[in-house]
């Protein structure tokens, strides 16, 4: 299954919007317990799709294929069995997104020198109107050295961090 897939009709269709406190339990709509799996025609080929939809999000968690049914034209009916392996499958789905994010926005680098050892870190803080990130330096004690303000494109890096280090932990830009 993919998350790349994106048929757009069909998705928000005949679901009202309070009906995210019901449990649905349709061939083609099954809803429960904060998620929606509605089995939708494919736009890109013949066969079905199933959009899986966690509650209050505007966008799928995850578009994939789904299977024919036994007379070669409409999709097999949802089940309980098939929907619970969908909510996992679309939870691993959002867990990564959310870590690869994570990462993105947070990193930790280790600088080892002669006399100390540090921990610098820079998160960056994603504004839509004014993004920036702070650098950070803790010792071996995990004791706050330094802080300082930098842009949201400041370039971490070892050499960055080191030169930042050397230089008494004043603002590098």
């Amino acid at each position: 299954m993919s998350a790349n897939t994106t048929p757009h009709a069909e998705l928000s269709e005949d679901f009202p919007e309070d009906a995210h406190d019901q449990v649905i339990q349709e061939p083609r709509l099954w809803s429960e317990k904060g998620w929606t799996a509605r089995v939708i025609k494919n736009e890109d080929d013949e066969g079905w799709a199933v959009a899986m939809i966690k509650d209050g999000e505007p966008e799928p968690a995850l578009v994939g294929p789904w299977t024919m049914g036994r007379d070669k034209k409409n999709p097999k009916p949802l089940d309980g069995t098939a929907f619970r392996t969908l909510v996992k499958t679309a939870s691993e789905v959002l867990r990564r997104h959310e870590q690869a994010l994570h990462a993105t926005l947070h990193k930790t680098l280790f600088i080892n020198m002669p006399d100390a050892d540090f921990r610098i870190k820079l998160d960056i803080v994603p504004d839509e109107d004014n993004p920036y990130a702070m650098l950070s330096a803790y010792d071996a004690d995990n004791t706050e050295l330094a802080q300082v303000k930098v842009s949201a494109g400041f370039k971490f890096s070892k050499t960055s961090a080191l030169a930042w280090i050397e230089n008494e932990f004043r603002n590098p830009e």
